[in-house]
């Protein structure tokens, strides 16, 4: 329990970090950006395993909006938890029936809702996720499959909380894919990142690192491309 703390503070602090670098603006997000803490906070998942990852993501996101002083408005409040069901998605490690269920319950809210039905075919990103989950060996299909559980839960929790209109979701369809794209490699590169510096922490300066801890197929290597 004592090295499980040691990490999820590594792990916070890391996150804290990156909350601060920002990526790209949310539309209808009142000015909020995404960070490169989207690319990071899935791997999380794999490191600390998906429950525990997903209650560090939280927290680190909670904290963060309290050392700024800011509010924790509805846009704020919502965006506490996608990347947490994206952190239990990147952290299972084979097929389990609830990664798949929830896309389902996302596409079938989202079609439910009047604006949603009108732009129906939106929701039809989140079959991905579905689809990766029977390919969570390799690294870009399993963040293929975070990145889009994230974007599922964002998306159904804005459609509700803001009633965004059928044409905005309907323009937004090119802007995600390439989005999502551009998320699925910042996934992938983190976790190799992370899997790097923990190998060669442990293996240089002996730092207590279980090898539990660290995927070495997925250590900066010329034998990580055969798990692309």
């Amino acid at each position: 329990m004592k090295k499980r703390l040691l990490y999820i503070i590594s792990f916070s602090v890391i996150g804290l970090i990156f909350l601060q670098i920002p990526f790209s603006t949310i539309i209808g997000g009142s000015r909020q950006s995404f960070s490169l803490f989207d690319f990071f906070a899935p791997t999380i998942g794999a490191f600390l395993a998906s429950g525990w990852g997903a209650l560090t993501v939280i927290a680190v996101k909670s904290f963060n909006v309290i050392v700024h002083h800011q509010s924790f408005d509805l846009t704020t409040v919502i965006r506490l938890f996608p990347l947490a069901f994206a952190a239990i998605y990147f952290g299972t490690k084979k097929y389990k029936t609830i990664v798949s269920l929830l896309p389902i319950a996302c596409m079938v809210m989202f079609i439910l809702h009047p604006e949603g039905r009108q732009a129906w075919y939106y929701s039809l990103y989140w079959l991905i996720p579905i689809a990766s989950s029977f390919m969570k060996k390799s690294l870009v299909m399993n963040s293929l499959g975070a990145t889009f559980t994230a974007h599922a839960i964002g998306s159904v929790a804005f459609l509700y909380a803001f009633n965004l209109p059928a044409e905005a979701w309907i323009a937004l369809i090119p802007i995600v894919f390439v989005e999502r794209m551009m998320f699925t490699a910042g996934i992938a590169v983190s976790y190799v990142a992370m899997n790097s510096l923990a190998s060669v922490l442990s293996s240089r300066f002996r730092l207590p690192i279980p090898q539990s801890f660290i995927r070495p197929e997925f250590v900066l290597s010329k034998k990580l491309l055969s798990y692309l």
